[in-house]
């Protein structure tokens, strides 16, 4: 049974967090902590799971998270990286939510968020939590940075292509909507319901955080193929709004290369994701829908060579891709990941249940 630590359980992907974990069934004591100013608003939330596990709040920098045998850390960025190294040097496994370690280039992390990482070290020995592509190094890691909910989408729908050197990787484009939650917790004036509501809009113009960390992937994937070079990589990405509460749906573009024009990708992508958990290829004519993965750690990933005239032998393809930003793009791949790390069955606690409507 495994002693649970929690910083940060009173923001959306930490109460899932608890959701999951409440009903996990080789978890045993769950240690929380809050912000001070919202333990009154928070409490009614957390008491709902105490009926399933034994809860103990607790403050961020208490000794008590010493005791446990991994913390996570759902909180803003600059938190993980204070703390992690003391876990560490107890023998406590962290998972980190936050940005804190998922760029290995200490330059990327002081452009794109204002923050100079001190942990080096740690920053270099940090495992991207991607289970599909880096499953061996999570098993064997202490410390694993998790995915954003965009690079998860968008990482999964091109590592097909990129593995086996299809498409022109010069020119990718990565069309994302993600629903509200995406934002977290802390009020912004372009986050409230009369501005959400009713409304669709892009941001990020000028270039949003999740774009380095798609690169670094990409690149990884293309710098491990001995067919093809780094130096090639190209990728527009870019965000968008849209008024619900969860859920990411990512329309990712390429060009397939004019050997590949004949290749059955769709039976290239089931084959690939075959053995994975929570990847699921749809039947060609199924339609991905954001509802369909609610409250799921499920990734669903749809490909359509799409007709632009009236030939039959277009390059273009369109991968679809729809996720829960708060599940597999968050907590759902942090439990996952977990899991992996303590060698359990990998499903073991994210059994769920789609939430409809």
């Amino acid at each position: 049974m495994i002693n649970v630590g929690l910083v940060g359980a009173n923001g959306y992907t930490g109460l899932e967090l608890l959701r999951i974990l409440s009903q996990h069934s080789e978890v045993n004591k769950i240690f929380f902590s809050t912000r001070s100013t919202e333990k009154d608003k928070t409490k009614q939330l957390i008491h709902s799971f105490s009926s399933k596990k034994d809860l103990y709040p607790v403050t961020s920098k208490s000794n008590d998270l010493d005791k446990c045998d991994v913390v996570f850390f759902a909180t803003p960025h600059g938190v993980a990286m204070k703390q992690a190294a003391h876990l560490l040097k107890e023998g406590v496994k962290v998972i980190d939510l936050s940005a804190d370690f998922r760029l290995k280039n200490p330059s990327d992390f002081k452009k794109w968020y204002g923050l100079d990482n001190p942990e080096k070290k740690l920053l270099k020995d940090a495992v991207y939590g991607l289970p599909e592509l880096y499953r061996n190094k999570i098993e064997t890691s202490n410390l694993v940075a998790m995915p954003g909910c965009y690079p998860t989408a968008v990482i999964l729908g091109f590592l097909p292509l990129l593995k086996q050197s299809m498409i022109d990787p010069s020119s990718l484009i990565a069309d994302c909507k993600s629903g509200i939650s995406g934002a977290g917790k802390t009020p912004q004036d372009g986050n409230i319901f009369t501005e959400v509501s009713e409304n669709f809009k892009a941001y990020g113009l000028a270039g949003h955080r999740h774009w380095p960390e798609i690169y670094q992937e990409l690149q990884g994937l293309l710098l491990n193929n001995a067919k093809q070079t780094a130096k090639n990589l190209g990728i527009l990405f870019s965000p968008h709004l849209v008024p619900m509460i969860r859920g990411i749906q990512a329309t990712l573009y390429c060009k397939l290369k004019k050997s590949f024009l004949d290749t059955d990708i769709q039976k290239l992508y089931e084959k690939t994701y075959i053995s994975e958990p929570f990847v699921d290829i749809l039947p060609e004519g199924v339609d991905p829908e954001t509802s369909s993965v609610r409250g799921l750690n499920t990734v669903k990933i749809a490909i359509r060579k799409p007709q632009i005239d009236k030939t039959s032998t277009s390059s273009y393809l369109v991968i679809y891709v729809v996720e829960d930003n708060l599940v597999k793009g968050a907590s759902g791949q942090a439990v996952q990941v977990m899991n992996i790390m303590f060698k359990l069955k990998e499903k073991t606690g994210l059994d769920l249940f789609p939430l409809v409507p």
